[in-house]
């Protein structure tokens, strides 16, 4: 019995060692399943060693493999089954095969044991045993064996990093089975084995082996002395978390400014995007109808993307997503709302992109793999939204209390600084419009609703506005004549100069994309809107409905506007006073002497006309600034994709300048099939132009005649924008340096052709600057 137990000391120490590492990895995980898979594997691995002694040590491998390999399979099926992980079994051991490691490294925590998270620890696990047990027991080298085991023990710690409490308890325990493995396995069995020697060899075999017990352990003390200390420190450091070196899941550049959609859906009304089955009812914070929203049923509230960063051109998303499992972490709710439970099934239709609309927030997901931004509470599929895909969404729903927004207060600070930055630029007319709201209603409820109601009263809301929210486009809408297109817009425009506004005023505001859908059915195109949202302590982010009334007609911003004077009126003018004299001035009949005084005719016409000399060359010169600011950041900011896109802009606002616009729903071959019919109907009628513009738009091409290195600068383009699209992502520098050269090619082939006075104005038209991006 005592032979028996000593023979299986070793085994059973590899067990435990490689057992306590998925205990060490366990903690991050939601659950005890991958800590008893884990421990599934060590069993497994040391057991199919031990059985295997007899056979040759080349044999032992395959048999451990293929016993791996069908453990593996069991794993996955569990975890599978457990996690309700959608698709055949193929499908998924595929997929887990090919994303085990960045979706561990991107996994939210707590890691929900899925086929993807579980495949690697299980793998390493297995092989850690076979290595271990392989050297352990068929070389005979017991410490040695230990080291497989505690490679990984060390692996597990540091893939945990700093998000657990550190693993003093395992750690310690991993020392304390390998040093009661280690003592028990080296007891002979026998007695002495220095017995029946010489006596004077055997005095000698016990001296030497003395000193080397004694030698060790004083290096043993030593280190120990040495380097206790220092390991100590370690464990109340931070340790470097290895998540921060793999890209968590990304949305793509259609998805990173949704806003910019909105104009899109609106002039396809009855695009279906998805199929919606709800079982609660209707969104109590939407009571009032919406854009494009059916009156008459029962609207729910789903969200799309959640917009925080402005940077006076664009709201973008500016989330981090993180591969969630089928139960996503909880957020406490707001300490003054009231959480209802939403479940719903939603099936995409035309819906396209990454970001997953559901009901905020959401809380489990089933049926589709996704990426979750806790700080948003949006989600994310990785790979993508493709029709037919069907999942299930439970959401934990807030309301705030009403009663308590009018006395609410707004929070401060870093925590909310990212949602209370206004970039520079800001124009003064903005800053204006939000002093006098601000003004007028000191609590931040009151301002918000101030701000709410101004929109609602002094704008209308269309279908056909073009899409924009930089700076220049929220004046226009807000400030620009009522019979040159300004005062109207999409909910784009007023979300965005809701949340501008309200930031401006000191409230923290983010800007909301989603759908006013129905209870159960289609949500179409017409059903999408964007919303803002204000934060207010104590009741988390409260939803505002700028959009106007149907019924009501919009009253001119002017009315109520109040631009604050440069000089005082003049009846606030105080009346000049005139000194007595000794004799009344005698009175200038008409006609008569022209220094009678006041200022001379032809000087007042003089200068008022330099006067707006002076103004129309400064608008031109601004306007020729800002064009040309446009150009480039278009054409030599950001990345390759959205370089290439700004130089398939200015390809399209050149084409409208000629007066060849395009219809939105033109392929890019299409574009620039119009493109070389325009270049070429052009030319055709300026042939000198066109050989004026040959040195310089063709400097590389030799003697080939300009219209033909711009049509094939027309085609290098709408090929380049093509694969932007088909695959984002993949565009280099170079490729963005071509396509910037083919715009610029193009317009000053298509300029050259135009007539003088035409290429007077090209550059400074205010078109572009307004128009759709």
């Amino acid at each position: 019995m005592v032979r028996l137990l000593r023979a299986a000391a070793v085994p059973a120490t590899l067990v435990v060692l490689v057992t306590l590492a998925g205990v060490v990895l366990g903690r991050v995980y939601a659950g005890s399943l991958l800590t008893m898979l884990v421990a599934g594997a060590a069993v497994g691995s040391v057991l199919v060693s031990v059985l295997t002694r007899r056979l040759p040590s080349w044999q032992v491998a395959p048999v451990s493999v293929l016993a791996m390999l069908g453990w593996t399979a069991v794993c996955l099926r569990v975890a599978a089954a457990d996690a309700q992980v959608p698709g055949g079994f193929v499908e998924v051991a595929g997929d887990a095969a090919g994303n085990a490691i960045p979706r561990l490294l991107t996994a939210m925590i707590p890691v929900e044991a899925t086929p993807d998270t579980i495949l690697l620890p299980v793998v390493a696990a297995w092989l850690a045993g076979l290595a271990g047990a392989e050297v352990a027991l068929r070389a005979g080298r017991v410490l040695l064996g230990y080291l497989p085991p505690v490679l990984l023990h060390a692996g597990a710690v540091y893939v945990v990093g700093p998000n657990a409490e550190p693993a003093i308890g395992a750690t310690v325990a991993v020392a304390a089975v390998a040093a009661l493995g280690l003592a028990v396995s080296s007891r002979p069995a026998d007695g002495d084995p220095a017995d029946g020697l010489a006596p004077a060899v055997r005095s000698g075999v016990r001296a030497r082996l003395a000193v080397a017990s004694a030698a060790g352990t004083a290096v043993v003390v030593a280190l120990a002395a040495l380097l206790g200390p220092a390991v100590a420190a370690l464990v109340e450091t931070r340790p470097v978390d290895p998540r921060r070196y793999v890209q968590p899941p990304q949305v793509e550049t259609l998805d990173e400014n949704p806003l910019i959609r909105i104009s899109g859906w609106a002039l396809n009304p009855e695009q279906e995007l998805f199929q919606v089955a709800t079982d609660s009812p209707g969104d109590p914070g939407l009571t009032e109808p919406t854009e494009g929203a059916a009156t008459g049923s029962a609207r729910v509230r789903i969200r799309l993307a959640v917009l925080s960063d402005y940077d006076g051109v664009t709201w973008r998303v500016g989330a981090t997503y993180r591969n969630a499992g089928r139960i996503l972490p909880a957020v406490e709710p707001a300490p003054y709302a009231t959480v209802d439970t939403v479940r719903q099934e939603i099936t995409v239709g035309d819906l396209s992109g990454r970001l997953l609309p559901a009901v905020p927030t959401p809380r489990e997901v089933s049926g589709a793999r996704v990426a979750y931004d806790p700080g948003t509470g949006t989600l994310i599929r990785p790979d993508g939204l493709t029709p037919g895909l069907r999942y299930t969404v439970t959401s934990a729903r807030e309301s705030p209390d009403a009663n308590l927004l009018a006395t609410a207060n707004t929070p401060a600070g870093d925590a909310v600084a990212r949602v209370l930055h206004v970039p520079d630029g800001a124009p003064e007319q903005l800053r204006r419009l939000a002093a006098q709201l601000a003004e007028e209603n000191g609590a931040p409820y009151a301002r918000a609703a101030a701000i709410e109601q101004w929109l609602a009263e002094h704008y209308r809301l269309v279908a056909d506005a073009p899409s924009g929210h930089a700076y220049p486009n929220l004046a226009f809408f807000l400030f620009g004549p009522r019979n040159g297109g300004g005062q109207r817009g999409t909910s784009e425009q007023f979300a965005a100069s809701f949340a501008v506004l309200g930031r401006l005023a000191g409230l923290p505001t983010r800007v909301v994309v989603g759908f006013a859908a129905p209870g159960s059915g289609p949500v179409r195109a017409a059903d999408a809107y964007a919303w803002p949202e204000v934060l207010f302590d104590g009741l988390g982010w409260v939803a505002f409905d700028p959009l106007p009334r149907p019924d009501e007609e919009p009253r001119p911003v002017e009315e109520d506007f109040r631009p604050q004077p440069e000089d005082p009126p003049p009846s606030e003018q105080p009346e000049p006073t005139l000194e007595p004299t000794a004799s009344p001035p005698a009175q200038a009949a008409p006609g008569g002497p022209a220094d009678s005084g006041g200022v001379p005719v032809p000087v007042l016409v003089g200068g008022t006309g330099g006067g707006l000399l002076l103004v129309v060359v400064a608008l031109l010169v601004t306007l020729a600034g800002l064009r040309r600011a446009q150009t480039r950041a278009r054409l030599h900011r950001g990345d390759p994709g959205h370089r290439i896109a700004g130089a398939w802009r200015e390809l399209t606002d050149t084409l409208r300048l000629a007066g060849r616009p395009i219809a939105p729903d033109l392929s890019a071959t299409e574009v620039a099939t119009v493109a070389r019919e325009a270049l070429t109907e052009a030319t055709r009628h300026d042939a000198t132009a066109t050989a004026t513009a040959t040195a310089t738009a063709t400097a590389t091409e030799g003697d080939r005649p300009t219209s033909t290195v711009a049509h094939r600068a027309v085609d290098d383009l709408a090929m380049l924008i093509n694969q932007v699209g088909f695959a984002p992502g993949m565009a280099t520098a170079e490729q963005a340096g071509v396509a910037a050269d083919a715009a610029i090619t193009y317009r000053a082939t298509l300029r050259a052709a135009r007539p003088r006075w035409r290429r007077l104005l090209w550059s400074v038209h205010p078109g572009p600057l307004r128009w759709p991006r």
